[in-house]
């Protein structure tokens, strides 16, 4: 079992609105430890997102600084593909030498909202052409209906978005959440999300919820790109980016 030892009662309550903490590293969403396991458990058990980063950076044999590591499930993925993992970060403020490190990797928790100031601590740490990847929820997928008006499956990943205009690429990782059976499912989301997953349970057909993922890549001091709709290999080409 992957360990995701994430503290708090964070389930919500009957009626109440889900995903209202603070987001973690390691997780898209702030769980209490029982149902923070399951969910890493069923999360991207394919490895895509750690294989899109490692792709996009490239990571293997490179000094890498993962922001805020949480119980450091994500970074020891990305050690198994190569990377040599630097130890810090801090949400707002990278705790590195100047010039130290050959790409900075933040998943969920960071550039919340987007940020000029967490991309200039970025480019202070990199060395030259080091590689900048920020991962957020893409939607269009199962997992948005839980909650339709987050930023980051709106207005982020639009032609005229804040990580689109200001030198950021995007590739979009098409994911699941994969559970033992269609009952675990169901159980795991009424536990963790209240009504609302329970409602979204009761649609599903299979044990699993797809899941899209926006990594959003640019190179140290990169400005902007003629095209930056990033169509390789499972992006969802032309359709990464409203306009």
């Amino acid at each position: 079992m992957r360990s995701g030892a994430l503290e708090g009662p964070r389930s919500p309550a009957a009626g109440s609105r889900p995903y209202t903490s603070p987001l973690v590293a390691d997780l898209p969403f702030d769980l209490r430890a029982e149902l923070a396991d399951r969910l890493m458990d069923a999360l991207d058990q394919e490895g895509k997102i750690a294989r899109a980063l490692d792709a996009l950076g490239p990571l293997a044999g490179r000094d890498v600084l993962v922001v805020d590591p949480g119980t450091g499930v994500r970074a020891a993925e990305l050690a198994d593909l190569g990377a040599r993992i630097v130890p810090t970060g801090g949400h707002g403020t990278i705790h590195a030498p100047d010039g130290s490190v050959d790409a900075v990797v933040a998943l969920w928790s960071a550039f919340r909202p987007p940020s000029p100031v967490e991309v200039d601590e970025a480019d202070r740490v990199l060395r030259t052409d080091g590689r900048l990847l920020v991962v957020h929820d893409y939607g269009r997928d199962d997992v948005s209906r839980l909650r339709p008006d987050a930023a980051e499956i709106g207005t982020w990943s639009r032609r005229d978005g804040w990580f689109l205009r200001t030198g950021f690429r995007i590739r979009v990782i098409h994911c699941f959440w994969t559970f033992d059976s269609l009952a675990a499912t169901r159980a795991f989301l009424a536990d963790a999300f209240g009504p609302a997953g329970a409602e979204l349970g009761e649609t599903l057909t299979r044990p699993r919820l797809s899941y899209n993922v926006a990594v959003y890549h640019r190179s140290r001091g990169e400005v902007g790109a003629a095209d930056p709709l990033d169509r390789s290999v499972d992006s969802v080409g032309s359709g990464a980016a409203r306009s």
